[in-house]
């Protein structure tokens, strides 16, 4: 980090985003972060990767890696994500983004990683017996997103500080190899309701994959019948809705589920609390499982059907790979020869 102004960038505006391929994709990942992919790619170019270098970071069962790989690309294209507008691809099979985390572990500083909550978090007490990926995992985020040049990253709270390392590194490239506006600074994608899916057993928790309660979420391959029980099982409390944003924070479940309506139908919370205020969950849970079972229900049965089909969902895969490839070679190429790697003359 320098006190230099960093150069504007004037490059194409990009979108850089990815998912793990650890465990099922539940409501909130949909919400939070593939129906805001699908909105993006009529707007911009959009890159979005399954993140399966990141997924080994802890354990993985090989066997199972490549079949929860294409079950991510399967929710993508299920979800409304175009493979032929979207590069939809494995992070793995663009060899661009780990030679330009090489080159980004020599740029960051032990210091700003020490500093990343997250990695803390994910290590716990056991950090002497994580792995050196699990520490060094924000430098490969950084260059997931710089190797495409994306100006754009949709992302939650809890990972803006992984941005602002992105943007640290960036710019310490930039001036430290007299390289004014060759990364850009990316910005954060933090558009419209539902960022943050809380669990239907808890309104304090986030909605997780790893929680042991599989009613504690919605998951995009759940049937109709299942969405609806687990609708009608959410933890709530006794009291009609509120007509008012205020009285509604204080209850969280509810507060959630109002969330997640207005983010489903395109409303609100207060123009949700409009609809339904003075109404108990006996009247607006059964409407709730209603719009959630009209969207989530065809997503579920899409994906079984490219699941079902892994060789289709392999020919998009490779089609993404190629054209993100296209991009990403080229620039670490460029920044190869900024560090002064050796070239050949002949």
């Amino acid at each position: 980090m320098t006190d230099q102004a960093p150069a504007a960038y004037d490059g194409p505006q990009r979108v850089l985003s990815g998912v793990q391929p650890s465990g099922a994709l539940h409501l909130g990942n949909y919400l939070g972060a593939l129906k805001k992919f699908v909105d993006l790619q009529s707007r911009m170019d959009c890159f979005l990767f399954v993140a399966d270098l990141h997924a080994i970071t802890v354990w993985q069962e090989p066997d199972k890696l490549a079949a929860q790989t294409r079950e991510i690309a399967a929710a993508y294209i299920a979800s409304g994500l175009d493979p032929d507008r979207a590069a939809i691809f494995p992070q793995s099979a663009v060899r661009a983004h780990v030679d330009l985390a090489w080159i980004f572990n020599c740029v960051a500083r032990l210091g700003w990683l020490d500093r990343m909550t997250q990695v803390k978090e994910k290590s716990g007490k056991l950090k002497e017996r994580a792995t050196v990926g699990l520490y060094t995992y924000p430098v490969l985020q950084a260059a997931d997103i710089l190797v495409y040049k994306a100006t754009h990253v949709p992302v939650g709270e809890d990972q803006k500080q992984h941005l602002e390392l992105t943007r640290d590194i960036a710019q310490k490239f930039n001036n430290d190899f007299n390289a004014p506006g060759f990364f850009p600074l990316p910005e954060p994608l933090i558009e419209g309701p539902g960022a943050r899916v809380m669990s239907l057993r808890d309104g304090q928790a986030k909605m997780s994959k790893s929680d042991p309660s599989d009613y504690s979420r919605i998951n995009l391959l759940d049937d109709k019948d299942t969405i609806d029980q687990k609708v009608r099982k959410a933890r709530t409390d006794p009291e009609p809705l509120p007509d008012n944003l205020e009285a509604l924070k204080a209850r969280s479940e509810a507060d959630n589920l109002v969330g997640v309506y207005g983010a489903m139908a395109g409303l609100t919370k207060l123009e949700v609390l409009e609809r339904f205020a003075g109404q108990g969950f006996g009247q607006f849970k059964p409407a709730l499982s209603e719009l959630l079972v009209e969207t989530m229900a065809p997503i579920g049965d899409e994906m079984r059907r490219l699941i079902g089909d892994p060789a289709e969902l392999d020919r998009n895969l490779a089609k993404g790979a190629e054209r993100a490839s296209a991009i990403a070679e080229p620039v670490v190429d460029e920044a190869r020869r900024k560090v002064g790697f050796w070239r050949p003359t002949i």
